[in-house]
């Protein structure tokens, strides 16, 4: 059995323990052997073990439960949006953005208000008149596609969108600079559609005008 040989001991006893629970030793919802025995199992004081508890609890895959336990409320610790972003690849991140942008447009189709179809048809107009400045276009073309992500009216779909914009961007400039654009104008029937299907309150026309528009973007990135 695994146990805490060096220090840091506490750190020790995270990496040991998110390693037990990501191997199935402990289910989702499974409680944690009792303090005595778990501290004895990793080698280290009941205070070490606390403080390793304490920090898989801040990070979301332990919980605290008064008189009951330690249960298992994740099977690994999460990373913050920054450090998974700054390893992702452009593909990948088209990748989520198609399954969030997806439904956002279908829910956008459903709650949209007419103040969010004015800023819609505001943000499209912007992108048309974007300029030859490629910054110009990449900047006007997220605006747009926020835009349509606030019409879904779903805060965690919009903060899920904002995270991915410092890393979709430097990476659509780069692209635009190496391979413009084939038919720009194609590109901006393709979002007129989108805004088409959102006024007419169609959540599937809206959904599939998304997933195929980014999914041509995919298509252009991962040649």
């Amino acid at each position: 059995m695994s146990q805490v040989q060096r220090h840091p001991l506490a750190a020790q006893a995270v990496e040991v323990l998110l390693t037990r629970i990501r191997a199935g030793e402990w289910a989702l919802g499974h409680k944690l052997p009792g303090e005595t025995t778990l501290a004895a199992q990793l080698g280290v004081g009941r205070s070490t073990l606390r403080e390793a508890i304490r920090e898989l609890s801040g990070k979301g895959v332990l919980v605290s439960r008064q008189g009951a336990g330690v249960f298992v409320t994740a099977l690994d610790a999460i990373e913050d949006w920054d450090t998974v972003l700054r390893r992702a690849d452009i593909v990948t991140v088209i990748e989520a953005r198609i399954a969030i942008e997806a439904e956002a447009a279908a829910l956008a189709a459903r709650r949209r208000t007419p103040a969010d179809l004015r800023g819609l048809w505001r943000a499209l107009s912007a992108r048309a008149e974007a300029g030859e400045s490629i910054e110009s276009l990449v900047d006007a073309d997220t605006l747009f596609h926020r835009t349509v992500i606030t019409a879904a009216h779903n805060d965690i779909l919009t903060q899920m969108f904002d995270a991915f914009v410092p890393r979709l961007r430097h990476a659509m400039i780069d692209m635009l600079r190496i391979r413009p654009l084939a038919d720009e104008q194609a590109d901006h029937h393709a979002h007129e559609i989108l805004v088409a299907a959102i006024r007419a309150r169609d959540p599937e026309a809206a959904a599939t005008a998304s997933r195929v528009h980014l999914t041509a973007l995919k298509t252009v990135l991962d040649k």
